[in-house]
């Protein structure tokens, strides 16, 4: 029968795999990365769903494993992913890790063609004989195979190298049959970063994440203030981090953690194909990250000169590699943000930006003081002076107070959340005028969203008008993913 072991507890981190330039393992990003991460995890996860395993020749799996043995050096567990589509290809990989020096296999049931419970149980037992600590991986939402309490009770209990299973499912009833039919006879971590604390207050050992490459030492507090019986700290902490947690798993996981990762500082490549920058780990994914991490004080903060042709002004700004250090041209910078859900309450704004005496402040004063009021035209803001303007035609009150109420609101907490993150410095805000072109859509209901909705966006529209994005490089780099997002279909 299974075991427990005294290694297999804690907060291990599923390792991106990074690429050069050649689209080879990067060996030194990865070292980087696993050194990064080393002071804050009990072990690490090379070759699992976040290391995009399934889009890695054998090789290549062999190499990053051995890459994560050499620089981790003993100092944590490493768990290998060795789970393939096949039984064969998944033996001849695990008999390699437990060769190399691995700690344990991480491996998932075959995915694809979906084999029924018998078969699953069947492969794992083969992969059991290998003499590996063997934990069994739970992923239906990829691997199309939801294990039953009974088949996993079953592996765990008759095979002898199981160690421990990882549930990413989510699926919280069936964790806690796990904790009925086999605690304390093998590990049971946590998969589904949504759930973390939760699963660890109910009993689980430990969680292999893919968030855990940017937020290690918060899941590690999490881990700690469960165990010392401090729930209340526990869930703060998981609330703080729930957003950030949610977008890297509904969005593309293994890009938005490789963007992120960018975000703080290393080195990292973009996911291989089919999976595209912009694709499922959307642009404005990428904002909302960004502002989850800065939240958590994790992307450093950088003095950028605002040089406005009179003069300059420092100011300082969670700065990523997109932020330049000299920002000009500030006779007229256009910005852009879009933020949702739901459809009829998402926002879509259209920012220009730019001195009083330049081109913005002289349409403010032509349309306001012509034909503004008429048109819709509203003056929400002195300091900067923002000019509201709606992109649809409000027919109705609702429509109006929606616009008039709840988008504005949103729109100045985001100018007062830029203020006060440096991108709109208080020494700049006399000088400046903005034009805000704001949607509401005409069936929209929940004021409340349309108001978050704008506050995203404009922070959004803000940010990509100061630091010049989208970039050239950025646009060459995600045509091929580029969608309307009313109109596409495939």
């Amino acid at each position: 029968m299974g075991y427990k072991t005294n290694w297999f507890k804690g907060i291990f981190p599923a390792l991106v795999t990074p690429f050069d330039a050649h689209d080879r393992v990067d060996e030194a990003a990865y070292r980087e990365l696993i050194r990064f991460l080393l002071p804050h995890v009990n072990g690490v996860v090379p070759c699992g769903t976040t290391g995009e395993f399934s889009y890695m020749t054998l090789e290549e799996k062999k190499q990053a494993i051995e890459v994560c043995l050499d620089e981790v050096a003993g100092r944590v567990p490493v768990v290998a992913g060795t789970g393939t589509m096949s039984t064969r290809e998944t033996l001849e990989l695990t008999a390699w890790a437990k060769e190399a020096g691995a700690t344990g296999a991480l491996v998932v049931a075959p995915y694809f063609l979906k084999p029924n419970f018998n078969e699953v149980y069947d492969h794992f037992k083969a992969v059991d004989e290998v003499g590996l600590p063997l934990i069994l991986y739970n992923i239906p939402q990829c691997a199309g195979t939801h294990f039953k309490w009974w088949t996993a009770e079953g592996m765990a209990l008759d095979f002898d190298n199981v160690v421990g299973l990882k549930d990413s499912s989510g699926d919280i009833p069936f964790m806690e049959a796990m904790f009925e039919k086999v605690k304390g006879r093998i590990g049971i971590f946590c998969g589904h970063d949504e759930v973390v604390q939760a699963a660890l207050a109910a009993g689980a050992d430990g969680a292999i994440l893919a968030s855990a490459n940017l937020i290690p030492d918060v899941w590690q507090k999490v881990y700690q203030a469960t165990l010392a019986g401090d729930l209340a700290t526990a869930q703060e902490w998981q609330q703080a981090v729930q957003k950030l947690v949610r977008i890297v798993v509904r969005c593309s996981s293994t890009q938005a953690v490789k963007e992120g990762l960018r975000m703080l500082g290393l080195r990292m490549s973009d996911s291989r194909h089919p999976i595209m920058p912009g694709g499922g780990f959307k642009r404005e994914d990428y904002e909302e990250l960004r502002l989850q991490l800065e939240a958590l004080g994790k992307i450093p903060r950088r003095t950028v000169t605002y040089d406005l042709g009179s003069r300059q002004v420092e100011t300082k700004v969670p700065a990523t590699y997109y932020t330049p250090d000299t920002v000009a041209g500030w006779a007229l910078k256009v910005g852009e943000g879009f933020a949702g859900p739901p459809f009829e309450e998402l926002a879509h704004v259209d920012l220009l930006m730019g001195l009083k005496d330049g081109p913005v402040g002289k349409a403010i004063d032509r349309s306001t003081g012509q034909w503004g009021a008429e048109r819709g035209l509203k003056i929400i803001r002195e300091r900067p002076l923002t000019l509201l303007v709606p992109t649809v035609t409000l027919r109705t009150h609702k429509a109006r107070r929606l616009f008039y109420d709840s988008a504005a609101e949103g729109i100045n907490l985001a100018l007062q959340a830029e203020v006060e993150a440096g991108f709109l410095p208080e020494a700049i805000l006399d000088d400046l005028a903005i034009i805000v072109n704001a949607f509401v859509h005409p069936s929209a209901s929940i004021a409340k969203r349309i108001s978050f909705n704008n506050y995203k966006a404009l922070r959004q529209a803000v940010r990509k008008a100061i630091e010049g994005r989208p970039t050239l490089e950025e646009l060459l780099n995600e045509k091929v993913s580029a969608r309307h997002p009313f109109r596409y279909a495939p």
